[in-house]
């Protein structure tokens, strides 16, 4: 596979000036997509959090002291020595513009930056809310509505189509956006209920991101966490 457009990043691509002495907390749960997304974001900056995880489903978001940092009580949250930030996408732009050496992964040319930002719209707007619909009544012993389901495959063309004339997500380097779309997407494909590799430029993007995110964490991060949800809903869908 080509590695034209891949964005070579490692440890040394963190700013050590604005990383010294001091570490950020991030709120986790491994099951969480978005908070995949951020702690990826993070290993391709070079950054080491100190991750608390928080399993909403366990009550954990709902605790007040979660809360005071929190109220939506929504995951991921990052602490930065007393600045406090939710909202994978906001978080994910946060991180680039503060510690990034460049802004590869989170362009401030205005038209660039703009395509990242749509891209993370639609995930929070239409990808995120598709996934939810569609696998959480699985999960919970129903079944999900065929509405639904037809939403979530018309967000799969949309995005298979974007990759008709597009290496990446946003264009053609890498950029949070592709640590947005393949946390959910992995999640997707792990879980058995789309055929993911039926749209052939996602199925060939997603094959790429394994091998170009694989030296900061796609295994052990994004994949593992794809599992860990993938088989609670085939054990539910028993």
């Amino acid at each position: 596979m080509e590695n034209e457009g891949i964005v070579p990043l490692n440890n040394k691509s963190v700013d050590p000036i604005n990383m010294s002495n001091h570490s950020i907390d991030l709120y986790y749960f491994i099951m969480s997509p978005p908070s995949r997304a951020v702690l990826i974001t993070m290993k391709a900056l070079g950054i080491n959090p100190n991750i608390i995880v928080t399993n909403p489903m366990a009550g954990d978001t709902m605790k007040p002291d979660y809360l005071k940092l929190n109220p939506l009580h929504t995951i991921p949250t990052i602490n930065d020595e007393g600045f406090v930030l939710y909202d994978s996408g906001a978080i994910m732009k946060y991180l680039v513009d503060q510690y990034g050496k460049d802004d590869s992964l989170y362009p401030k040319d205005p038209k660039k930056g703009a395509r990242v930002a749509q891209r993370l719209f639609f995930v929070s707007g239409t990808l995120f809310p598709g996934f939810f619909k569609t696998h959480i009544p699985v999960v919970m012993g129903r079944t999900a509505e065929e509405a639904d389901k037809e939403k979530l495959r018309e967000a799969l063309t949309y995005m298979d189509k974007l990759l008709e004339d597009s290496k990446w997500m946003a264009g053609n380097s890498m950029t949070v956006a592709d640590f947005a779309v393949i946390t959910l997407l992995s999640t997707i494909e792990s879980s058995g209920l789309f055929d993911v590799s039926f749209y052939p430029n996602l199925w060939q993007w997603f094959q790429q991101c394994k091998n170009a995110m694989s030296s900061f964490g796609y295994e052990e991060i994004v994949q593992a966490g794809a599992d860990a949800f993938g088989g609670m809903v085939k054990k539910s869908a028993e």
